[in-house]
């Protein structure tokens, strides 16, 4: 295959100019040249024309004076003869383009001491076409000669296959020492998933295993054991990758049963949490028998109807709302913040605490949001960071505090996003999750998953989003593919009064961070 040489186009863009300019200095020079060679032949007739008309310009004889005039128009580059008498009055206006530009040269004559008159001649100015039409060999050897050092680049300038092996082996060493630090973070994340999902089977058998070494000969106490505990990491894998399925399909199958039981359960007021509790422990022992091949026992089912209960709260439209998670996290496609120097990443974490910090501080200064604390003074890391809001009382509006702060940092990281780009300094832009406590780890992944920049996501309840609806607008998800991204809303904007309460309080965090620096 042939590679064309490194920057051709460019190449020709500086040739194209260079042809420009030399075509300019040709033709700037030669009008320079052209100009000087008329004024003194401009000159030289003009004398001419006084000597031979000094007699007629005495007497004042028209005739005689424009048959002298007539002869000097001839001449291609006259363009206009001007005749006047010693009181200023035009005699004789020859030309045959009066109103053509070009230079004129005006002379007085005289004979003797007196002054008989004066004689005015213009001379054509010299097109740029003209002098090009003139120059056409020059400016066609000129455009060849570029030409040919073009194509002469292009053949000369071309990577040989040496150069091109060289290049691919460097790329491909760069690229694999990419991937081997990638593949370096994900095995030591999965080691540490796996040493801690196997020290929790262990100890978990280990208790079991510790009530029937009592009944076992003692000689074949410790082959026992090892057997044992090497069965129970496995089963206990099973069981745990087991609940994990069975929690997750009958979550959804008791939500997807709760929507459609909604109207029955308005008219029926008999049929509570403890009923479908009952439905989804159901559920899950038949789907426990399918998955296990094995009946489960009381105990079992104990522990599946806890859960049961649990996922229903979860996904449960009615709940109250006490406490508020509010998680902040960078739009960081390119994991550029993991690549970033100790020097320059920890200032910047440091900058992004004390602003999310100081903005939970005066906004809850707010009298709108009187009742509402914060439970937990968060820091930012390399995945973000949350911050937690309690209601103090029942009239306290934490779901609306959430969303302000949510929206009240992303107004902050934009103007420091904006300033640090301008100043040629790292920065990333940011994303934001309001959620209830219950749904904190879902926010985390809807986060993930369909959180775009400067984004904000709602996952509230009912109470929640009763809260908010008078101060914000929102809109859905287009096309979800669970019922997470079915529930969760996006900021869409927020009423006049509301913006303005959060400039203020932006402008008040900013003046703060101005007086600490």
């Amino acid at each position: 295959m042939t590679y064309l040489a490194p920057r051709q186009g460019l190449f020709a863009i500086i040739l194209l100019v260079s042809f420009c300019l030399q075509t300019l200095l040709l033709v700037i020079s030669t009008d320079q040249q052209l100009s000087k060679s008329r004024a003194l032949k401009g000159e030289q007739m003009v004398a001419q024309l006084i000597d031979e008309s000094r007699l007629s310009l005495e007497n004042k004889d028209r005739v005689s004076l424009s048959v002298i005039a007539n002869r000097y128009t001839s001449e291609q580059d006259v363009t206009r003869i001007l005749i006047k008498d010693n009181n200023d009055d035009i005699l004789v206006p020859v030309g045959n383009a009066p109103m053509q530009q070009g230079d004129t040269i005006r002379q007085i004559a005289t004979n003797g001491d007196s002054v008989i008159g004066s004689v005015s001649l213009t001379l054509k100015d010299i097109s740029k076409g003209e002098i090009i039409a003139m120059q056409w060999p020059f400016v066609i050897g000129t455009m060849l000669l570029h030409l040919l050092l073009w194509l002469i680049y292009g053949y000369l300038a071309r990577p040989t296959k040496e150069q091109i092996n060289a290049l691919s082996r460097d790329v491909e060493d760069l690229y694999r020492e990419q991937y081997r630090q990638v593949d370096q973070r994900s095995d030591y994340r999965e080691n540490a998933r796996e040493n801690a999902d196997g020290a929790n089977g262990s100890n978990d058998k280990r208790s079991a295993d510790n009530e029937n070494d009592n009944t076992r000969n003692s000689s074949n106490k410790n082959e026992g054991r090892n057997l044992d505990d090497n069965q129970g990491a496995g089963e206990a894998s099973n069981k745990t990758t087991n609940t994990r399925k069975i929690d997750v399909h009958n979550e959804v199958n008791a939500y997807l049963r709760a929507q459609q039981n909604q109207d029955a359960t308005t008219e029926d007021t008999g049929l509570n949490a403890d009923n479908v509790a009952e439905y989804r422990t159901d559920d899950q022992a038949a789907n426990a028998t399918q998955d296990d091949g094995r009946s489960s026992d009381n105990g079992t089912h104990k522990v599946n109807g806890s859960a049961s209960q649990l996922s229903t709260a979860k996904l449960s439209a009615t709940r109250a709302v006490d406490t508020v998670s509010v998680q902040i996290v960078f739009h960081d496609e390119f994991n550029m913040l993991e690549r970033l120097a100790p020097s320059q990443r920890l200032p910047y974490l440091a900058l992004c605490t004390q602003l999310l910090n100081q903005a939970i501080t005066e906004l809850l200064k707010q009298p709108l949001l009187m009742g509402v604390s914060a439970m937990n003074e968060p820091r930012f890391d390399e995945s973000g960071a949350c911050a937690v809001l309690k209601a103090d009382n029942s009239h306290a509006k934490v779901a609306l505090a959430g969303v302000m702060l949510g929206k009240l940092y992303l107004m902050l990281n934009k103007i420091i996003h904006d300033k640090h780009i301008e100043l040629s300094r790292f920065a990333l832009s940011a994303k934001a999750g309001v959620s209830d406590d219950a749904q904190a780890d879902a926010m985390t992944q809807l986060l993930q998953s369909v959180g775009k920049k400067e984004q904000m996501l709602i996952l509230l309840p009912n109470a929640g989003l009763k809260q908010i609806s008078n101060h914000v607008q929102v809109h859905s998800i287009m096309r979800p593919t669970t019922v997470y991204e079915r529930e969760c809303a996006i900021f869409d904007g927020g009423n006049d009064s509301m913006i303005q309460r959060l400039a203020d309080v932006r402008n008040a965090v900013l003046m703060i961070e101005e007086t600490d620096e």
